[in-house]
């Protein structure tokens, strides 16, 4: 069953680190749950343990994420937009579907070579036309506390304290071998 995630926006006094003044603000924060109900539970929960003051839940919308991807050492959510190719054999013409996935890096270009990095195992063709920062402030999994979920979760967390490696053109391996055919045509 796939995670449906929707965005919460919460409306709390913050401490303005800068001038120490308090300020009222609206973050979004995003949560999976099954309904607007558990969604509304689920963030009220989670922000009962960063917040001790009294706080709002202004908005609840489902988000249109069919992927949450976080990274290590990074601050901020993008959302990176990938269009899939695909070839429609009745009417004879490519197709493109959008899906939106949501990334964690530290600027726009991280944010790029972290979706190439999810998407490397894609088998099928795609671009990624648009890349934007998202106003997104954390990100909370669902946890039914089941031994089996103990595991996905820990490992949503670990990729959170994971570096994603740079694959190197060197180090990728392609099984098709066509430049050793190309070769070939050329010593001939």
């Amino acid at each position: 069953m796939s995670a449906i995630w929707y965005e919460c926006k919460v409306k709390y006094r913050k401490t303005d680190e800068a001038t120490g003044t308090q300020k009222v603000t609206t973050e979004p924060y995003l949560v999976d749950a099954v309904s607007y109900t558990e969604a509304e539970s689920r963030i009220t929960e989670e922000m009962s343990a960063y917040i001790s003051e009294e706080f709002k839940i202004t908005n609840i919308k489902m988000a249109n994420y069919a992927e949450i991807h976080p990274f290590e050492n990074t601050d901020r959510w993008f959302k990176s937009r990938v269009s899939l190719m695909a070839y429609d054999e009745e009417t004879g013409k490519e197709k493109k579907s959008n899906m939106y996935l949501l990334i964690q890096a530290n600027d726009v270009r991280e944010a790029y070579d972290n979706t190439v990095t999810v998407m490397k195992t894609t088998m099928g063709e795609y671009t990624i036309p648009a890349i934007s920062e998202s106003p997104i402030m954390d990100v909370f999994p669902y946890f039914s506390g089941e031994e089996g979920e103990l595991e996905q979760l820990e490992k949503f967390n670990a990729r959170k304290d994971s570096k994603p490696q740079v694959v190197k053109d060197s180090d990728f391996e392609d099984p098709m071998e066509f430049e050793s055919v190309l070769e070939e045509e050329q010593e001939a």
